[in-house]
């Protein structure tokens, strides 16, 4: 595969094998660091989320909580967050409030998943979006949730934080990439906050890409770590 140096001032044509991607090369012309990609991307606006739902399944179970914080040019942005109950057309489970401490009392009276996404989505805007084990989880919630309720859906750009992960942990079989193993590779102190709520594990992984990232060198725009889509609802 051909790319260009994604250094402006020089954009030398460069070969390479898909293989290299999210690999850290330096430009034989001018000299620049990047990680290969095969596709570069320039916006550094991404926003760093977390779900709590009913179960495991997106076609039948629903988020019931959801917490996020805007990631810009490589910081956390702590005041720019948001937070939401959601109340699930049927009820939280007894296995769901042990595990996740949120409970039917905690939704009574909240908007309806399908209303919270809708608020969500206006207030990410652009942003692309960052969840750990997203691609297998999160963003299936997300899509499942508009095509439940029938909403005019738009596309949106996503990053698993686990990709992240594996490209400074490595890949090697038994390496565990959960976020309590990130967290603990990282030495990242405990959140004040419950884990297996949205805030608490926002907040640690939050504070994890901050770290991830700065060890990887990475870019603002986080070039290098694959992206996949899912949907919001248009705003």
């Amino acid at each position: 595969m051909k790319i260009a140096c994604p250094n402006p001032s020089c954009q030398l044509n460069l070969e390479g094998a898909k293989s290299h991607i999210g690999r850290q090369v330096v430009c034989p012309g001018c000299g620049y660091g990047f990680i290969w990609a095969d596709r570069f991307h320039h916006d550094a606006s991404f926003v760093i989320y977390d779900l709590e739902t009913t179960g495991l399944y997106p076609d039948d179970d629903e988020f019931i909580q959801i917490a996020a914080v805007r990631y810009h040019d490589g910081r956390l942005i702590a005041e720019d967050s948001f937070f939401s109950f959601a109340r699930p057309h049927r009820s939280i489970s007894s296995f769901i409030e042990s595990y996740t401490g949120i409970g039917n009392r905690d939704v009574v009276g909240a908007p309806r998943p399908e209303e919270v996404l809708c608020r969500f989505s206006e207030w990410a805007g652009e942003a692309t979006l960052i969840a750990h084990n997203a691609k297998r989880f999160d963003s299936k919630f997300l899509a499942a949730t508009c095509h439940r309720h029938s909403l005019p859906v738009r596309e949106v750009d996503c990053i698993d934080s686990i990709h992240i992960s594996k490209m400074l942990f490595g890949k090697t079989r038994g390496t565990g990439h959960s976020l309590d193993h990130v967290k603990s590779r990282l030495g990242l102190r405990d959140t004040s906050l419950r884990r297996h709520d949205a805030r608490g594990d926002v907040d640690l992984l939050g504070r994890a890409v901050v770290s991830m990232c700065q060890r990887l060198n990475l870019d603002a725009s986080l070039n290098g770590v694959p992206r996949h889509q899912t949907f919001l609802p248009k705003s």
